[in-house]
């Protein structure tokens, strides 16, 4: 029996302003999808709706701000409303430092970014996806949710989450026709390493240097694949590693 493939009708893309999500916005406008493209600065959010042909509602507000993400997602239109497709990619980590030397400000804005607005948005996307019995989140973990190192703590504990949020999910909708996947990249030439170490240039393009990491294309692709596979299908995680990139050693401390 063939099944045919799924084709997104309108796709909400949280953080679409940074690479992954740009990446992701032209993917699905290339299907002729409506777009809803989220983000909190104004000027890049209202640059981006206009490079594409396909109808696109900007939306505009902090996920960190429980009230405004309330405002806000209830504001959609109602031409928009029926999403069958929410890529939660909004996000990312702050600096590298141990635990130890970490600011509290930072171990809780990752904890808040990464995990508080992503059940939030998701909490407001998917009753409607059950009730009309059709729909898909996308959540854009990380492999530093499967695999711990130095300086990761928080943000290794936040896509853990994600990816326990994500598994969790599914039982819940059984019975629903919605979808749930986690998409979990490695190393990946984006503007994170940037944010992570807030605008240190030199220390961002070290992390990149010499090597051959992922691009957001990449990861736009294997989102694409995992959106558009017959509804009878379900990726539940997606682990994806630049070929130069592997597993590390444990660590061993010795006298």
């Amino acid at each position: 029996m063939t099944y045919p493939t799924y084709t997104p009708q309108c796709v909400l893309i949280t953080g679409a302003t940074g690479g992954f999500g740009k990446a992701f916005a032209k993917r699905f406008a290339n299907t002729g999808a409506k777009l809803i493209l989220h983000g909190r600065n104004e000027e890049k959010l209202n640059a981006l709706a206009v490079e594409f042909s396909v109808p696109v509602y900007p939306l505009l507000f902090d996920i960190c701000d429980k009230q405004n993400t309330i405002d806000a997602m209830n504001a959609i239109p109602e031409e928009f409303q029926d999403i069958d497709l929410l890529i939660n990619n909004a996000g990312g980590a702050l600096g590298l430092d141990k635990i130890q030397d970490a600011t509290l400000e930072d171990l809780e804005n990752m904890i808040e970014m990464n995990d508080t607005s992503l059940v939030r948005i998701t909490r407001l996307v998917i009753a409607g996806m059950t009730k009309r019995k059709r729909g898909h989140v996308i959540n854009i973990g990380s492999i530093a949710g499967n695999w711990p190192y130095g300086g990761g703590h928080v943000y290794c504990a936040v896509k853990a989450f994600v990816k326990q949020f994500s598994l969790a999910m599914r039982p819940d909708l059984q019975g629903t026709n919605v979808r749930v996947t986690n998409i979990e990249p490695g190393m990946a030439e984006t503007p994170f390493s940037l944010a992570r170490f807030k605008g240190d240039r030199e220390k961002a393009d070290a992390v990149y240097a010499n090597t051959a990491p992922l691009t957001a294309e990449d990861i736009a692709e294997s989102v694409f694949w995992a959106a558009t596979l017959p509804e009878h299908v379900n990726i539940n995680s997606l682990e994806v590693m630049p070929t130069k990139q592997s597993f590390g050693p444990l660590i061993v401390e010795r006298d």
